[in-house]
């Protein structure tokens, strides 16, 4: 059975490790990032958790069930960033840009945690709060529930799937990136147009924009997608 998981007030109430440090949840998760960040996904592990804190390792088992639970509250951590000082403006629109690219952001500035966690539902706080906000947002706008789902559903798995692309991107070696790059100014830009005519005429243009992010256009065509089902609602 997994070990029961202390309260928190009761956790605080605990001695310090041997460095003076009290630990917490954000603490954990906070050290957890770093190691992630430091050494990849390989490198999470209870005895470098407990190494990095100063504590035994099963003390971690206080505050969470096993590592998989951990790798939950890092996601919803990360999703907690992209929320914090995130206000709504009442144009639904412009709110969900912002949200959706703030949650892209935050994710993708810790590209080895992402990797670990776009997939995960966590059924956290700062999990249901962004749901509720996006749900919000949308049918305050006036969508219908079936519509609000529907857009709400692309929406969030947009921004994921964008959000673990760019990461699996940034956690590669830097050799590997930069030859992920080059190869469009090595490669496409000098085929032929006899063979790819379409790659050669459009070259200058791919070599520029392959090495962003296209999550912001691709997030503007679904707004703009979810603008003409408003107006064919409401017509």
């Amino acid at each position: 059975m997994p070990k029961p998981v202390v309260p928190e007030e009761k956790r605080r109430r605990r001695r310090p490790t041997k460095s003076g440090t009290v630990l917490s949840e954000a603490l954990i998760v906070e050290t957890a990032l770093r190691l992630l960040r430091e050494h990849g996904s390989a490198g999470l592990t209870a005895r470098r958790l407990g190494l990095a804190l100063d504590a035994d390792p099963s003390t971690l088992y206080r505050y969470f069930r096993g590592m998989d639970d951990l790798t939950l509250a890092i996601g919803d951590a990360l999703i907690g960033q992209a929320l914090k000082g995130w206000r709504r403006t009442g144009e639904w629109r412009a709110d969900l840009k912002e949200v959706g690219l703030r949650i892209h952001a935050a994710y993708v500035s810790h590209p080895q945690a992402a990797l670990l966690t776009t997939n995960r539902v966590t059924g956290r706080a700062n999990e249901l709060a962004a749901d509720e906000a996006v749900l919000d947002v949308l049918r305050t706008a006036g969508f219908p529930l079936p519509e609000t789902v529907r857009i709400y559903h692309a929406f969030i798995d947009q921004t994921l799937a964008f959000a673990a692309l760019d990461a699996a991107s940034l956690a590669l070696p830097s050799a590997s990136q930069r030859a992920d790059e080059e190869m469009w100014r090595s490669t496409y830009a000098r085929l032929p147009r006899t063979s790819h005519p379409r790659i050669a005429e459009a070259a200058p243009l791919l070599a520029t924009r392959m090495v962003t992010s296209a999550y912001p256009t691709a997030l503007e065509m679904l707004l703009d997608s979810a603008e003409a089902r408003l107006e064919a609602v409401t017509d």
